[in-house]
């Protein structure tokens, strides 16, 4: 009798040490998940969206290309200083949806108008005129339907197409020598992935504010 009880203890010592083991292995899979989702591989679905902007790819990898590619066309600084102003303002919109401020975020986006508004598409020509004369109207739209509510969710639907946009457009004429990052978190809009822009590297999420503030990368560098 006495020999069976010390096997049945056994037993039950090994069940409970075989059940930690397999809840720790449980909860070390759980957190790998996270991890991968917040700055593995990712879908990168939120890409230029509406046809507002020709399909411009950001470079791959996780971290910023060393140096900016050069823009597509050939432009006055002038009017790549104007273009800067509107990032400027942007930034401003961007730190806005970063804390959540959802009240605050149409009059960001009235400023981004009003530096749009500023932007002398005169100063173009060929098809570098083509280009601007499809992305700034693109621009002042998003702007728009971001001012039409002051639903958070809705605001940043409109927010991530104003991104997309802006890159397409900065990627054609360039800011003049000023740097920007275009950065990317893959579990925004539940993992159709989002870009920003931000004038840092350091990642600030504007599509999860405190919630998820640092869950992103640096996709590519702009100038």
């Amino acid at each position: 009798m006495v020999e069976r009880c010390s096997h049945n203890e056994k037993g039950t010592n090994q069940i409970h040490t075989m059940s930690k083991v397999y809840l720790f292995w449980i909860l070390g899979i759980v957190a790998l998940s996270v991890l991968t989702n917040c700055t593995g591989p990712n879908k990168e679905k939120g890409s230029v969206q509406s046809g507002e902007a020709d399909t411009l790819q950001p470079a791959s990898g996780t971290t910023a290309a060393a140096v900016a590619s050069e823009p597509q066309f050939k432009v006055e600084e002038t009017f790549q200083k104007q273009l800067g102003d509107v990032l400027t303002s942007y930034i401003m919109l961007k730190e806005a949806f970063v804390a959540s401020d959802s009240n605050s975020v149409p009059s960001k986006a009235m400023a981004i108008r009003e530096s749009l508004s500023k932007v002398e598409v005169a100063l173009l020509s060929g098809e570098a005129l083509n280009a601007g004369t499809k992305f700034l109207p693109a621009l002042d739209k998003s702007l728009k339907d971001i001012q039409s509510t002051n639903n958070m969710e809705q605001q940043r639907k409109a927010f991530r197409v104003l991104s997309d946009s802006l890159y397409a457009t900065i990627k054609a004429f360039g800011l003049g020598g000023k740097e920007a990052y275009y950065e990317f978190c893959p579990m925004a809009f539940n993992e159709e992935g989002a870009y920003w822009i931000s004038e840092t590297e350091k990642i600030s999420n504007p599509y999860f504010g405190d919630k998820m503030l640092t869950c992103g990368e640096v996709k590519e560098k702009l100038k």
